[in-house]
């Protein structure tokens, strides 16, 4: 079978289809998963809409199953909402990738319509298709700022930086504006929202979803058909349906006041403290960012709250633009090299991929089964990996701080890192996960998107974070994170020379004495070591 519609079947979903004709639509649209509303599109009149499930990109990567089962359950329910508005829906099932039906179905159907796709990997699957016109591509109305904006204050070229781009959104747009005057008199109130949690304002309960028969078929069908991916397939904390959707944007009501103080922080109190967890909803467009604008700048909340969610929104229209202008930094010519394999370290068959990927520190080592739920001992890692496997989800600073951090200290190739992410996150694809992982997460572009990379010693996490208190490591005397975070330093030294960003660190690390050095030097190959053969440092705190 290349490819077959789900209609007229005996199945909860394939029962609620019916098929039909060419004929029945006047233009006909190819919406891929994550472009799942119709108020993308220009007017609803004589259209129709054509949704693919592909077997074969369920298998790209070792997907989280509920990743698999948030994006089939989200087509599914978008699928029957769209035929319950009277407008005709071809859904199609194939175990090829997403132009083999495309393909066919432009044959019987005639040019279909759809929008700039956001994933590189889809734009290069139809690119035949566009080019011979069998698919006429049409800008996508998603995103809320146009490119000009970015390569006007930025440029095509890097260093690409965050702050001019930001200041002309807020401008044009006049979001938490007073004329040409921020509100507050300040562009960014970044200085406020670094707060530890201490128990103090209880986060609300994250929100829950009821499981209908459109779910249960599909965890059933990702379970059979996907048994040897990661995690366990479940949607009761993923929204699917429409309604779902609105209760997970009521939710960012519940959690902006407290966002900004706290949004830094980390707790194994609260997975997600004052999160809205909508990145998902919004990357599937199931919520329009437009809609989660709205609700932030009509919020009766502190502005320090508004104005760093708020930034939390024009980030991602940045990120994208980088995506864009740099094709997935495939026009960037930084130090690269080819990644020893493209599962991550899951056991999984796939792709051999020969090419050569951004990695500007020479960073080598592949990532530890630690990360796909092995205990590493460190009570910051596991604890966050345990999020990552539950749910599919962690918030903005464990990923940066913890996961990509130590991943930095291991010399972790940056790819495999990017494609663990990419994986195992619910709302990770490649526009958004690789400007986040290689050029923020990472130093793979070196200074293209940052200006020195984010890594710490243990005194950040114990200071964000309460891990400490409960781990087996003390983090001044034994942790292994602030001798790594040396020996980082100094394995790529030559690479950070003159950076004055990192003059006090580098001045700093000259001063350390060639005993703490060797200590250092020590500590990293012993962890690097022992998670590297799929063991626990637990019980071994004498590094």
């Amino acid at each position: 079978m290349v490819w077959a519609n789900l209609e007229g079947g005996t199945g909860a979903f394939s029962s609620q289809m019916k098929s039909f004709k060419p004929s029945e639509a006047t233009t006909w649209w190819y919406l891929p998963y994550d472009q799942l509303n119709l108020d993308l599109l220009p007017s609803h009149d004589s259209i129709g809409i054509i949704l693919i499930e592909s077997e074969k990109q369920a298998k790209r990567r070792p997907y989280h199953k509920q990743k698999l089962c948030y994006i089939l359950s989200n087509m599914r329910h978008f699928a029957i909402e769209t035929v319950r508005k009277g407008i005709p829906v071809v859904y199609a099932s194939t175990n090829e990738q997403y132009d083999e039906p495309l393909r066919a179905l432009a044959q019987e159907f005639g040019s279909i319509n759809m929008f700039r796709a956001a994933e590189r990997e889809l734009r290069l699957t139809l690119s035949e298709l566009i080019e011979d016109k069998s698919i006429i591509e049409h800008p996508h109305p998603g995103w809320l700022t146009p490119q000009n904006w970015f390569t006007e204050t930025i440029g095509n070229e890097p260093p690409f930086r965050m702050d001019r781009f930001y200041r002309r959104v807020r401008k044009e747009k006049g979001w938490l504006m007073e004329g040409d005057s921020p509100v507050g008199g300040k562009f960014s109130h970044d200085a406020d929202n670094r707060q530890p949690w201490k128990g103090e304002h209880q986060p609300p309960q994250a929100p829950e979803y009821s499981i209908d028969e459109i779910d249960e078929e599909v965890i059933a069908f990702v379970n059979e058909r996907f048994a040897e991916h990661p995690g366990e397939a479940r949607l009761n904390h993923l929204p699917t349906s429409y309604d779902d959707h609105r209760k997970a944007l009521d939710f960012l009501s519940d959690i902006l006041t407290l966002f900004g103080p706290y949004e830094d922080a980390m707790t194994k109190e609260s997975r997600g403290l004052f999160h809205s967890r909508l990145a998902s909803s919004v990357n599937i467009h199931r919520v329009l960012p437009q809609e989660v604008i709205d609700v932030v700048v009509q919020a009766e909340v502190p502005l320090n709250s508004q104005e760093g969610y708020l930034r939390q929104m024009i980030w991602r229209e940045y990120v994208h633009h980088v995506h864009e202008v740099t094709d997935g930094f495939h026009l960037l010519d930084v130090n690269s090299t080819t990644p020893p394999n493209r599962s991550a370290g899951w056991q999984m068959q796939l792709e051999n991929d020969d090419t050569a990927h951004p990695n500007h520190l020479k960073q080598i080592k592949s990532l530890p089964m630690a990360y796909w739920g092995q205990s590493s001992g460190m009570d910051c890692l596991d604890w966050a990996v345990e999020s990552v496997m539950d749910e599919a989800w962690t918030h903005h600073i464990p990923r940066l701080m913890v996961l990509s951090n130590l991943a930095q200290l291991m010399d972790i190739e940056p790819r495999q890192l990017t494609d663990w992410f990419h994986a195992a996150f619910i709302d990770a694809f490649d526009w958004v996960v690789e400007p986040n992982v290689l050029g923020m997460g990472t130093f793979a572009l070196g200074d293209a998107m940052m200006t020195k990379p984010y890594v710490s010693g243990s005194p950040y996490i114990k200071k964000m974070g309460d891990f400490c208190s409960s781990c087996e490591f003390h983090p001044a005397k034994t942790c292994p994170i602030s001798p790594m975070y040396w020996a980082y330093f100094e394995r790529h030294k030559d690479a950070f020379a003159g950076n004055h960003r990192l003059a006090m660190t580098l001045r700093t690390l000259a001063k350390r004495s060639d005993e703490k050095k060797q200590h250092d030097r020590g500590t990293f190959e012993h962890v690097t070591r022992l998670l590297g053969e799929g063991k626990s440092l637990a019980s071994q705190t004498k590094l």
